[in-house]
């Protein structure tokens, strides 16, 4: 197998570049737009610079490296950032799909292609595979068109939507659940938390196992990807709180409507993981293990 990746600099690509790298059957080319974060770590591993919005260099790529398998996680996925900024959100997260698709028809490339929870409207999860979507934000928006073009194109594909990933990652600005409680805390930081949103929280190894799973079994679908524990923010700040053995007082229980963002939230959604785990064996950490993880890598 030849498997590709976009966005290799992001958590998602940092994540599988560690994982199939150490797969025998795998030759790896990782790709992104700007330096290789992973040059320094990952020296063995073939680079390539790709920006994904470009459709020359999609087609070059793609033609030069003749990948098997492309792993798509290139993606702009700040919710308030794509609210606020619709164009490069669009071109980002639905042109982009349109060229990498396209090429991967065109040479008969598998397209594992990665989506999102927010495609859901929130009023009710967890959420199986054909739940009928109804996104709220325009994120959401962004995400369903692109799963929509992949379904359409004659390449083959499978589609892995995900919730709330959280990890670590080499020189990686953006934080997540886990690293903001945990640091706000030890600051002694006062912090509010919602309890009015219902997720099921994905360690961002386990995103990539099921991407790597999907793409390994040239799966053909939907497949949703995160752990099977549900919980609000603020039950999941508790238990880091408690697991770093932190002043639990210095959390706020608030509901949605204390933070006025740009963009809107579903309230609902998490998913039901039962189809990846009999069709290809995909088993997650509890949230308990994912910190712990976290916390070795951090630490």
């Amino acid at each position: 197998m030849r498997i590709l990746i976009t966005g290799s600099n992001g958590l998602l690509g940092q994540k599988l570049v560690a994982l199939l790298r150490q797969q025998p059957e795998v030759e790896l080319i990782a790709t992104s737009r700007g330096h290789n974060k992973l040059a320094g770590l990952y020296p063995d591993v073939r680079f390539v610079p790709l920006d994904v919005t470009n459709q020359q260099q999609v087609e070059e790529v793609l033609t030069q490296e003749q990948p098997t398998h492309l792993i798509h996680t290139a993606a702009m996925t700040n919710v308030d950032e794509c609210e606020l900024n619709q164009e490069a959100c669009w071109q980002q997260n639905v042109t982009a799909v349109e060229y990498v698709a396209a090429t991967c028809a065109a040479h008969r490339v598998h397209l594992t292609h990665v989506s999102t929870d927010f495609i859901f409207s929130g009023e009710e999860g967890p959420l199986a595979e054909d739940a009928i979507p109804a996104p709220i934000n325009f994120y959401g928006e962004s995400k369903l068109a692109a799963e929509r073009i992949v379904q359409a194109s004659q390449a083959p594909w499978a589609i892995v939507r995900t919730v709330l990933v959280y990890g670590t990652a080499h020189e990686y600005g953006r934080t997540n659940i886990v690293l903001w409680v945990r640091d706000s805390l030890r600051a002694n930081k006062p912090i509010k938390v919602v309890d009015d949103q219902f997720r099921t929280p994905t360690l961002a190894e386990d995103l990539a196992q099921g991407c790597w799973l999907a793409a390994k079994h040239n799966a053909s679908g939907i497949y949703h990807i995160s752990s099977s524990e549900l919980f609000t923010p603020y039950q999941m700040a508790l238990q880091v709180a408690d697991y770093f053995q932190l002043d639990k007082s210095l959390i706020t229980r608030v509901d949605s409507s204390t933070f006025s963002q740009p963009a809107k939230r579903p309230p609902r959604t998490g998913f039901i993981i039962r189809k990846a785990q009999q069709e290809f064996g995909y088993q997650p950490h509890d949230f308990q293990n994912g910190i712990a993880l976290l916390a070795r890598q951090t630490e």
